[in-house]
C-alpha cells in the first residue's frame, strides 16, 4: 500500500533471480529455458529498480543457454530494468554465456569465469564387443544418420564432421561474448580457448566488471534501505517415481559430472 501513496518515496528494489545447476541436463537444479522462464518474467515484470541474477552454473546445452541469455535481454530492453549478474562458485561455458546476458558481472575473489569453448564427449565400446563376440548391427537410410556409435570403431570422417560442428558452435559463442562485452575485453589469445580465469584475474581480461557480492553491491548502488524479492525454481512436492526418479539420478550425477570438471563438488 505505501507504494502507492503519491507523497511517500518507496524504497527501491531488486528482484533477485537463482540460476544454479547445469544447463539443459535433467535433474533437481537443472536451468532450461522452459524451467526459469516463469520466474525471469515475474522478475522483470515486477516493476523493480534493478534484477541481480545469482549465477552457480558449469555449463551444459549451448542451445537452453542462448535461449535465456536472449529472454534475458529481450526482458531487459522490454522493461528498461538493468541486469547484474553475480558470480558464485563458477559461471564457465553456458553459465558465462548467461552471465554474459546481463549489463554488469561481479564476481567473488574465488569465481571461475570463462571456459568460452565447446566440448562433446562419450565413449568407445568397439573392442569389449569383439572380446565378448558381440555383433553390433545398424541399419540406416542416409550415410550420414549413423555418427560417432560408440560401439563401433571411430570413423576419420564422423570426427571431421564432428569438429566441424562444433567450431561452428564455438564461433556462435564468440560472437556473443565479442556483441556483449565488446571493447571490455583484452587482446588475450586465450580468451576463446576454452580457459578459465579466477576473480580478479576475469576482470582483468574483462570477462568481469569487479569483485563483489550481491547485497553489499545493491546496497551501494541503491541505499541501504533497497528491499529484495527472491525468486527461484519451482521444486516438486512429490518424489518423482519410476522412470523419472532414474533419470532425475542420471541428471544429478551428470550435473556433478560438470562441476568436477573446474575442481567443484
Amino acid at each position: 500500500m505505501r507504494r502507492w501513496i503519491p507523497f511517500l518515496k518507496s524504497s527501491p528494489r531488486v528482484s533477485v533471480v537463482r540460476l544454479q545447476g547445469a544447463i539443459g541436463v535433467p535433474g533437481r537444479s537443472s536451468i532450461s529455458d522452459r524451467s526459469v522462464a516463469g520466474m525471469l518474467e515475474k522478475a522483470f515484470k515486477s516493476k523493480p529498480d534493478a534484477v541481480a541474477l545469482e549465477i552457480n552454473s558449469p555449463g551444459g546445452s549451448p542451445v537452453q543457454s542462448s535461449l535465456i541469455g536472449a529472454r534475458i535481454r529481450r526482458l531487459a530492453e522490454e522493461t528498461g530494468v538493468p541486469v547484474i549478474a553475480f558470480v558464485e562458485d563458477v559461471a564457465a561455458s553456458g553459465g558465462y554465456w548467461i552471465a554474459s546476458a546481463a549489463d554488469e558481472i561481479i564476481a567473488d575473489p574465488s569465481s571461475i569465469l570463462g571456459s568460452i569453448g565447446v566440448i562433446s564427449s562419450g565413449f568407445g565400446a568397439s573392442e569389449f564387443l569383439q572380446r565378448h563376440g558381440i555383433e553390433r548391427r545398424v541399419h540406416t537410410a542416409g550415410k550420414s544418420k549413423s555418427m560417432l556409435d560408440p560401439f563401433r570403431p571411430e570413423k576419420p570422417e564422423d570426427v571431421a564432421r564432428l569438429t566441424r560442428l562444433l567450431e561452428q558452435l564455438h564461433g556462435t559463442f564468440i560472437a556473443q561474448i565479442r556483441e556483449r562485452r565488446g571493447d571490455k575485453l583484452t587482446e588475450n589469445p586465450d580468451l576463446f580457448t576454452g580457459e578459465v580465469w579466477i576473480g580478479q584475474a576475469a576482470v582483468d581480461e574483462g570477462l568481469a566488471d569487479g569483485i563483489g557480492h550481491l547485497v553489499p553491491a545493491m546496497k551501494a548502488r541503491f541505499g541501504d534501505k533497497v528491499r529484495f524479492k527472491r525468486f527461484e525454481q519451482r521444486k516438486p512436492l512429490i518424489p518423482r517415481l519410476g522412470a523419472q526418479a532414474v533419470q532425475g539420478t542420471l541428471g544429478e550425477i551428470e550435473e556433478r559430472a560438470e562441476y568436477a570438471r573446474f575442481g567443484l563438488s
